[in-house]
């Protein structure tokens, strides 16, 4: 008789949306007893609903399945909240560093798409980033990645929180950036023409 294959329910947030889960990281490891070697796995997990919350954690075990369960389990707890803008990108450039790992992060025009390595991809995948450019330096340890990921993203600071602290209004702070990029594009154009 063949046995029916368990369907498995997609993961839930507390309130309901569906949430992403990327595995980054297996580890292997084993520990020297009398009878010889037990091995175990330590797993590093990163959990998103792809709409700007995203949360990382690991699990240890005995079975890859186990630690991948804690992993996620860890990963749902810790989910942090990161403001977009227009929902595809970040709000300005920063950096994020953890022990050797450094990373830095950039806002992107659309179409750019995820411009980043391994652990980094799947954090901004799992946060709903669709244009980003990233670079790695120091540690390619995927722990020191993610975390250093993550301290570049808590860091980072919507117009309207500035706004409130300066106490402006956020379409000055728009404006300004728009009046920017409209002087870029001028000098371009001067550029051309010359």
């Amino acid at each position: 008789m063949a046995r029916e294959a368990k369907k498995q329910e997609p993961l839930r947030a507390e309130d309901g949306t569906e949430l992403v889960e990327k595995l980054v990281h297996i580890n292997r490891v084993s520990k020297t007893v009398k009878g010889g070697k037990r091995f175990g796995f330590a797993a590093l997990v990163v959990v998103g609903d792809t709409k700007g919350r995203v949360g990382f954690g690991h699990g240890k075990a005995r079975e890859v399945p186990e630690a991948i369960a804690k992993a996620t389990s860890a990963a749902r707890k810790t989910m942090i909240r990161v403001a977009l803008r227009e929902g595809r990108t970040l709000h300005h450039d920063n950096h994020g560093h953890w022990g050797a790992g450094k990373v830095f992060v950039r806002s992107a025009v659309p179409g750019t798409g995820i411009i980043a390595g391994g652990p980094m991809r799947a954090v901004f995948e799992a946060l709903g980033v669709a244009d980003v450019v990233t670079k790695s330096m120091g540690s390619n340890n995927p722990y020191n990645m993610v975390r250093a990921t993550f301290h570049a993203l808590v860091t980072q600071v919507s117009p309207k929180i500035v706004a409130a602290r300066r106490g402006k209004k956020v379409t000055d702070l728009i404006s300004r950036r728009a009046d920017m990029s409209g002087k870029a594009a001028e000098v371009e154009a001067e550029a051309q023409v010359a």
